[in-house]
């Protein structure tokens, strides 16, 4: 990359829109932003000429099985590893990585390494400790220094509630948990939030409102996803949103008949009522085993959550009629303003370069993370270490320690 990349003529949705700008990018952040910004005296510096083209902040996404989910019907079912160029591919240019069911055969070390592995080969990364199960799992023995001492740990998650494979934590251990999550932040200026997995028993988000009624957490300690796994789950978390728990629906296909809200109407649903809008978000669960079972327990069957989900998302909210600038806040700002990234999710001076460029339907055409692109014209420029080649160059060093 040059050392300077200039954006010409973008339509710039920040998210609010903003219009017709000049971007200058450079050291991987914004430095500048104008209706026409002049490069004289900026020798070296690449132009790219947009010509009216909508351009967005990369996506934020808070729930991607880095290292791969599932494992639910036996080690046959572990899911693989999500590849760099399909986060890249589909807009995502900051992670939050994640456990969920299988915390004994996967591990926070684990997660920890693939987290910083995206960010050596150029996306933002970080990632929950823990898993479904508690007490959670941790890299250094406890939840506290986890958040405190590790740098990509924002939280832990996902903590699995009304579910039959979670540990069926009592009101006390989650609220200890919470309590745990809520210090943390606090010392550590990272999120420092509880990030619950949901599913489907009936006991719904009872628990955190009686945390809410009971204890003097903040609301925002709790950030519940797969809230659209049910409608009457949706409509509970839509009442806690009114009570300043930011609240996160998953972008997961939905049958017909089935008692769920699929993303583009849950969000629909969301914005069309009178919760607050910025506590809202939508990740993708990209990795991770979306399993059917029988009364019983048994898997019936499963499918993979796809990152894509959160780019075809946002077309069919533009599609059904929603303006652009009221949806994106959803994948992008709200993410980055719940997990206190303020950097992410924004174009603004001094905001990291994290943009994604739209065709004329609404698809991803170019993305940038960084101010580095590593999509253009649709297809990945920057590949993954072990997605390059069948045989990948090592170092002397490498070869012989």
């Amino acid at each position: 990359m040059a050392p300077l990349t200039l954006l010409r003529n973008a339509d710039v949705y920040a998210p609010d829109h903003l219009g017709r700008r000049d971007l200058l990018l450079g050291g991987g952040r914004v430095l500048a932003m104008e209706e026409r910004l002049d490069t004289t005296g900026l020798p070296g510096c690449l132009e790219v000429e947009l010509g009216g083209r909508r351009v967005i902040p990369g996506f934020v996404d808070a729930h991607v099985h880095l290292t791969g989910g599932g494992g639910e019907s036996g080690p046959a079912s572990r899911v693989p590893r999500v590849p760099f160029s399909e986060l890249s591919s589909a807009g995502v240019t900051t992670a939050v990585g994640v456990l969920g069911t299988d915390g004994t055969t996967r591990t926070v070390r684990d997660l920890v390494s693939a987290a910083l592995a995206l960010r050596e080969q150029g996306l933002s990364a970080f990632c929950w400790t823990g898993s479904y199960e508690v007490p959670p799992i941790t890299l250094t023995g406890a939840v506290r220094a986890d958040i405190l001492f590790v740098d990509p740990i924002l939280g832990v998650g996902e903590v699995a509630i009304s579910d039959h494979r979670s540990s069926q934590p009592t009101f006390d251990e989650l609220v200890r948990l919470a309590a745990d999550c809520h210090v943390a932040g606090m010392m550590s200026g990272k999120a420092g939030v509880l990030h619950l997995h949901l599913g489907d028993g009936p006991r719904g988000l009872s628990l955190v409102r009686r945390a809410i009624d009971e204890t003097e957490l903040p609301p925002s300690t709790f950030y519940p996803t797969h809230v659209n796994r049910r409608t009457a789950l949706f409509d509970e978390a839509i009442g806690l949103a009114r009570r300043g728990v930011p609240i996160d629906v998953t972008a997961f296909p939905v049958e017909d008949g089935e008692d769920a809200y699929a993303a583009p109407d849950a969000i629909a649903r969301y914005l069309a009522s009178d919760a607050p809008r910025h506590l809202l978000t939508c990740s993708s669960d990209g990795g991770g085993c979306l399993p059917t079972f029988d009364p019983s327990g048994r898997l019936l069957r499963m499918d993979v959550g796809r990152p894509a989900a959160l780019a075809e998302t946002l077309r069919e909210l533009v599609d059904l009629g929603l303006p652009l600038a009221d949806v994106l806040p959803v994948f992008t700002r709200n993410v980055a303003d719940v997990l206190r990234l303020h950097e992410k999710g924004r174009i603004a001076v001094g905001a990291d370069a994290d943009l994604a460029v739209l065709d004329d339907g609404g698809r991803l055409r170019d993305v940038m993370a960084l101010g580095r692109f590593l999509v253009q014209g649709g297809v990945p420029v920057v590949r993954g270490t072990f997605e390059q080649s069948p045989s990948v160059p090592v170092s002397p060093v490498s070869a012989t320690s």
